[in-house]
């Protein structure tokens, strides 16, 4: 996500929580602290190295700002917002501190800027495939009598998140709406941003995206992408 942290994030927040204890999510407080606890390091991963990508491509392009403000780390606490962190683990739904950019910085403005945007999800699916290698490297040495009990079950799930928030990340992120990352991709590509129609999807974005995820259209996106790049990289880790 590439944009600061807005008001109507506040509203969707507020439904999405409703939704959670409406639905008994929060019922065994036990059960759901566990189940985000193996989760945490997927998140911070995928939400660090998501912006440390943007970060750096825009600095490898010509652009100091990300450089100048210390974004150009894979350190966590550069890029981790503790209310979009805590959001994310109580409703699903959050975002990093997002990387600012100059473009007018860029040599070639419109191709570096669609290289920046696209840096954050393909980092996220570089992650994924980089887990499912240690998965099944760790399928091979240890063994599935290891990874089914104790501290071996517990690792292994802690990869099988990571390998799947990535992938979440990956997909939601290439939704082409403002002011997630596909809406800059898709902007770029086909040269809009000069048209009125850019600066109302634009001007509108955040209250779209709130009744896409409301109405479950990100989720019925995300949900069989998910599953086809999972059972690509589970058939490989098997």
């Amino acid at each position: 996500m590439r944009r600061n942290f807005d008001i109507t994030f506040v509203i969707l927040i507020v439904i999405l929580a409703l939704s959670a204890f409406r639905h008994g999510d929060f019922a065994d407080p036990m059960d759901w602290l566990m189940s985000e606890l193996m989760m945490l390091p997927g998140i911070i991963i995928g939400l660090a190295f998501h912006e440390f990508a943007h970060a750096k491509v825009a600095y490898k392009l010509g652009d100091p700002t990300p450089k100048m403000q210390g974004r150009v780390t894979i350190n966590p606490l550069a890029h981790i917002d503790p209310v979009g962190l805590a959001a994310l683990l109580f409703v699903g739904f959050g975002w990093g501190v997002p990387v600012q950019i100059n473009p007018s910085n860029f040599r070639h403005r419109r191709r570096d800027e669609l290289m920046v945007a696209l840096a954050g999800v393909t980092m996220n699916l570089i992650i994924a495939i980089v887990f499912a290698i240690i998965a099944k490297v760790l399928y091979m040495t240890a063994g599935a009598v290891f990874l089914s009990s104790g501290v071996g079950s517990i690792l292994w799930l802690m990869i099988m998140y990571v390998i799947q928030i990535n992938l979440v990340l990956m997909i939601f992120n290439l939704i082409p709406c403002p002011p997630l990352d596909g809406f800059s991709i898709i902007s770029e590509i086909f040269n809009i941003k000069h048209t009125e129609f850019y600066w109302t999807l634009y001007r509108y974005g955040n209250w779209i995206l709130i009744a896409l995820i409301i109405f479950g259209i990100t989720g019925m996106i995300i949900s069989p992408c998910v599953q086809f790049f999972m059972s690509v990289l589970n058939n490989f880790i098997f």
